[in-house]
């Protein structure tokens, strides 16, 4: 919206300060400082309507950790809620509403939200921590990541010097290889999207750990789209140029004040859990940034700590069907670590440090070609 008046009055009504609007960077650091601003002030009442409305709050899993069926049960959920409210006015606010980009992340952010809702809503009302179908879901998230694709596909304006970019996987390092699938990057840039969007999912087991990973990996992205979609950066890097992608690192921007405001409440011990409404949300948000800025496979680096989660779950279920015994002491791998006697204070700022050191390997990749 502010951009907008930018548009309308910097240079017709020579409003010298509106002039700041034209820069990604300010309008980046306006969406953080509202997006928290809008979650801090929304907590503690939404906290307080949602203990009022849940009662039990969300449901335990009775063969989990033993201590979490007294320290955590009662503890509300949904508070992904306060996380897309937040995300929502800082880019609505700030960003550029003409950009496709833009609304392409901005589809799948509030599809996998309402979908995590919706799962979020049945385990609070039948006291069960099974929601809805997983086929269904799986379903419905891959509609949506297409459907957010094909928006990008067909209205983005081409890259003049590589038009076939937008149905292409770029590869790091190699600067010259792409790949083009045409349309069949629909089903490559779904299935980004939606292992995104559950691996963050399976990392939400604890106070803190998929908040703070999901923020590192926003503002990695932040970094790549705003680089991406400049030109003299682009080419200065030897990156693939993408037009008008740079407009997603004031989402990133949001995403990130958001995640802050909800560590407010969501740090040890949380009074609210982010729920499938945050996790899927925030994880669909990076698998389109990936996307979007032709860096899909660098997100399995800067994403490590979310591969890692689902590659533990993958590996324990396939063990146990095979040989009947299990390699983790459970799954995902942040209960096994617990399971091993780490505090929970520990497994949280440990692999808050490894998203860190994943993150700064992802970003190396973008000066090795």
């Amino acid at each position: 919206m502010f951009y907008w008046l930018y548009l309308q009055f910097a240079a017709t009504h020579h409003v010298s300060v509106l002039n700041l609007l034209k820069y990604q960077t300010f309008r980046t650091g306006a969406a953080i400082f509202t997006a928290q601003l809008v979650v801090v002030a929304l907590g503690s009442r939404f906290i307080r309507w949602m203990q009022a409305k849940q009662g039990k709050g969300q449901p335990i899993r009775t063969d989990g950790i033993e201590r979490h069926i007294v320290e955590k049960a009662g503890t509300p959920t949904m508070g992904g809620v306060m996380i897309l409210a937040g995300v929502f006015a800082g880019c609505l606010l700030w960003a550029d509403l003409s950009n496709v980009y833009v609304w392409a992340v901005l589809i799948v952010t509030a599809g996998y939200g309402f979908l995590g809702f919706l799962d979020d809503y049945a385990k609070v009302t039948k006291q069960s921590t099974a929601g809805i179908s997983g086929r269904v879901r799986l379903v419905l998230e891959g509609l949506i990541a297409m459907a957010a694709i094909a928006l990008i596909i067909l209205f983005a304006q081409k890259p003049p010097e590589s038009p076939e970019l937008l149905t292409s996987v770029a590869f790091p390092v190699f600067k010259q290889l792409l790949v083009n699938l045409q349309w069949g990057y629909l089903l490559f840039g779904a299935f980004i999207i939606v292992g995104a969007a559950n691996a963050v999912n399976f990392t939400d087991g604890l106070d803190g750990l998929a908040t703070v990973p999901a923020m590192i990996a926003a503002s990695a992205y932040g970094l790549i789209a705003y680089l991406v979609g400049n030109y003299v950066f682009a080419n200065y890097l030897q990156l693939h140029f993408v037009p008008g992608v740079g407009e997603i690192a004031i989402f990133c921007g949001a995403l990130v004040g958001s995640g802050l405001g909800f560590l407010w409440y969501n740090a040890p011990p949380a009074k609210i859990f982010m729920g499938d409404t945050g996790s899927l949300a925030l994880g669909g948000a990076v698998g389109t940034i990936a996307v979007a800025t032709r860096h899909e496979i660098v997100l399995g680096i800067i994403g490590g700590l979310f591969v890692a989660e689902t590659l533990s779950v993958m590996i324990q279920v396939a063990s146990f069907k095979l040989t009947g015994r299990r390699v983790f002491r459970m799954a995902p791998v942040h209960h096994h670590f617990e399971k091993l006697g780490w505090s929970e204070s520990t497994v949280v700022i440990r692999f808050w440090i490894v998203a860190v050191m994943l993150a700064l390997v992802g970003l190396a990749t973008l000066k090795l070609r």
